[in-house]
C-alpha cells in the first residue's frame, strides 16, 4: 500500500490535464488500459482499430496513468511501454524520466531486478545516457527510500558496464550526498572497467572514494585489483600504504593477497609489511596467524626487529598465552636485538600475571639503569599489580614517582588504586581518590566505577553506592553483572559506617 502512495505522490507532481483535452485523455487511458486487460495473456500490445487511430494523442499524462494503474500486471505495462519504444516516441517526450521511474517502480515491486536493468540500459544511446541524473534526483524525494537506493545502485551499474565514468562518478556523488548506498559489487564492476581502459589513476582515486564513503564495506576482490593497479603503475610504495591502512580496519585476508602479489611480481615485501600484517592479527586475537607470518619472514631471511617482537609478546599476553610471550621476547634478547620501554613493558606485565612482583620491580629499576624510561602504561601496569596484591604502600609510592617525573596519572592509574584500596577494605581512602581523579578532569569508566560501588556496598553503605550508580548510569556507562550484584548485596547488610554519610563528589 506505501508503495502504491509513493506512486501516486510521484504521478500528482505537477500533473494535470487542460481542461479541453480532459476528456480525450480521460477516454485514451481508459481504452490503453482496457485494451491491455483483454490482452493480458500475451506480451504484446495490439491496439484495435480505434486505438489506433488514438495513438498519436499520447501525451505524458497518459502514460503515467496507464503506467501508475495497480491493476495492470508488470508484464502488461511493458507491453506498452516497448509499444510506446517501437513507434520511435521521443524518450524525452512520451517516455520521460518520470515515465521510466514509474515503470521501474512497478518492476522492483514485482522483484523483477534484471527487466529493470534492461529497462535503465536502454536509456544509454549511441554511448550516452540520454536520461539526466539530475532528473532523476529530483525525483528521488517522492520515491520510496529502499526504491531509490535500488534505483541508483542500478543507475550506477549501468553507466560502469557502458564506461560511461563520469556519469558513474556524478551518481555515486548523489547517492551519498542523499544517504543512499551503492553496493561494493557494483563499485567493483567501475573497478574493473577502469582498470580495463587504462584509466589506472581514476581507478585508484575512485577506490579512496569508497573508503571515504565510510557506507561501503571492501571485498578483498576490489582491494586485490587496486593493488594491481598500483603495482603495474609502478607505485609499490602506495600500494604498502594502502595495504597499512587496510589491515589497521582488519580486512588481514586482503592483506595475505597483497603480499603474494607483490612477490608475483618479482617485488619482496619488506620489514614494515610484515610487521603490519602480524600487527593486524594480533589486533584481532589470531596469534597463531601471526607466528605464520613471522615464520614467512623467517623462510625469506628477514630479520624481525624490536616492533616485530613486541607486536607478538603484547598479542600473545592478551590471550593470556604468557609462556610463549617471555619466549618471545627471550629469543629477541638472545638474537642480540636491543629492547625498547615495550620490550620492558611486556616484560613486567608477565612477571606481574605470574605474581613475581619482585621480579618485576627489579626489572623496572634495570631499564633505567639501561637508558629506557618507564612510561605511563609502565607505571600502571606495576601499579594494578601491587593494588591486585594489596600491596598500596609501594603502588601510592608509584604513583607519586611518576607525578615527580612529569608523567600524568590517567583513568586506569586512578582505577587501580581504587579497586585496591577497595580490596583492602579502605572504601573512604577509595573515595578520596575518586574526588581526586574528579577535580583533575579525569573521567571514570566502568571498571572506577564498579570498583568504588562494590567497596561501599560491602560495607552496606547502599544509599552511598546508589548514588554513584545513578551518576554512573547518567554518564551513560552500563553498569557490569558485578555491580548489580553488589548493589543487591548491600540491601541486605548493616552499614558499618553508623549514620554518618560520606557524600561523593563533594570536591567535584
Amino acid at each position: 500500500m506505501s508503495s502504491q502512495k509513493t506512486l501516486l505522490r510521484l504521478f500528482n507532481k505537477g500533473l494535470s490535464f487542460p481542461s479541453d483535452q480532459q476528456k480525450l485523455q480521460l477516454e485514451l487511458v481508459n481504452k490503453i488500459t482496457q485494451n491491455l486487460l483483454i490482452s493480458n495473456t500475451t506480451n504484446y500490445f495490439r491496439p484495435d482499430r480505434e486505438l489506433q487511430s488514438m495513438i498519436s494523442c499520447i501525451t505524458p499524462n497518459v502514460t503515467y496513468h496507464v503506467l501508475s494503474n495497480p491493476d495492470l500486471p508488470p508484464h502488461s505495462l511493458l507491453s506498452f511501454f516497448n509499444f510506446l519504444r517501437s513507434r520511435n516516441f521521443n524518450i524525452t517526450h512520451i517516455l520521460d524520466i518520470k515515465a521510466h521511474v514509474i515503470l521501474l517502480s512497478r518492476l522492483f515491486e514485482a522483484r523483477k531486478f534484471a527487466t529493470m536493468k534492461s529497462i535503465l540500459s536502454s536509456v544509454v544511446i549511441d554511448g550516452k545516457l540520454c536520461c539526466p541524473i539530475p532528473g532523476v534526483v529530483s525525483l528521488v524525494g517522492e520515491l520510496d527510500p529502499h526504491f531509490a537506493e535500488k534505483l541508483f545502485d542500478m543507475l550506477f551499474r549501468v553507466c560502469s558496464d557502458n564506461r560511461l565514468f563520469e556519469e558513474a562518478f556524478r551518481v555515486f556523488d548523489y547517492a551519498k550526498m542523499m544517504g543512499l548506498g551503492i553496493e561494493e559489487r557494483s563499485c567493483f564492476v567501475l573497478l574493473l572497467a577502469l582498470k580495463k581502459c587504462g584509466e589506472l589513476d581514476l581507478c585508484r582515486r575512485f577506490f579512496h572514494r569508497m573508503l571515504e564513503s565510510g557506507r561501503i564495506q571492501i571485498r578483498v576482490q576490489s582491494l586485490t585489483l587496486v593493488v594491481d593497479v598500483l603495482c603495474r603503475g609502478g607505485e609499490v610504495e602506495k600500494a604498502k600504504e594502502l595495504m597499512a591502512e587496510m589491515a589497521g580496519k582488519g580486512q588481514m585476508e586482503a592483506a595475505e593477497i597483497l603480499l603474494e602479489e607483490m612477490q608475483s611480481k618479482g617485488i619482496d615485501p619488506n620489514i614494515v609489511i610484515f610487521n603490519t600484517m602480524i600487527d593486524g592479527y594480533c589486533r584481532r586475537g589470531l596469534i597463531d596467524e601471526a607466528l605464520r607470518v613471522q615464520d614467512i619472514m623467517a623462510r625469506k631471511e628477514i630479520e624481525a626487529d624490536v616492533f616485530t617482537y613486541n607486536i607478538i609478546a603484547c598479542g600473545l599476553c592478551k590471550v593470556h598465552r604468557y609462556e610463549e610471550a617471555k619466549r618471545t621476547l627471550n629469543t629477541m634478547l638472545e638474537k642480540g636485538v636491543v629492547p625498547n620501554v615495550v620490550s620492558f613493558t611486556t616484560f613486567i606485565e608477565i612477571h606481574c600475571k605470574e605474581g613475581n612482583l619482585a621480579e618485576a620491580e627489579w626489572l623496572f629499576r634495570d631499564m633505567e639503569k639501561r637508558g629506557e624510561v618507564p612510561n605511563v602504561v609502565t607505571y600502571n601496569t606495576l601499579i594494578d599489580a601491587y593494588s591486585k596484591n594489596e600491596k598500596m604502600k609501594q603502588a601510592h609510592m608509584l604513583k607519586s614517582e611518576m607525578v615527580e617525573k612529569g608523567l600524568l596519572p590517567d583513568v586506569y592509574t586512578y582505577t587501580s588504586l581504587i579497586h585496591g584500596e577497595c580490596i583492602a577494605g579502605r572504601v573512604d581512602e577509595a573515595l578520596n581518590l575518586f574526588n581526586e581523579m574528579s577535580a583533575k578532569g579525569i573521567i571514570g569508566n566502568i571498571a572506577t566505577y564498579t570498583s568504588v560501588i562494590s567497596g561501599l556496598s560491602k560495607e552496606g553503605r547502599a544509599d552511598e553506592a546508589f548514588k554513584l550508580y545513578d551518576e554512573m548510569m547518567g554518564m551513560g556507562l552500563t553498569p557490569d553483572d558485578r555491580a548489580y550484584a553488589a548493589l543487591v548485596g548491600s540491601l541486605h547488610k548493616p552499614s558499618s559506617h553508623g549514620n554518618q554519610h560520606h557524600e561523593i563528589g563533594e570536591h567535584k
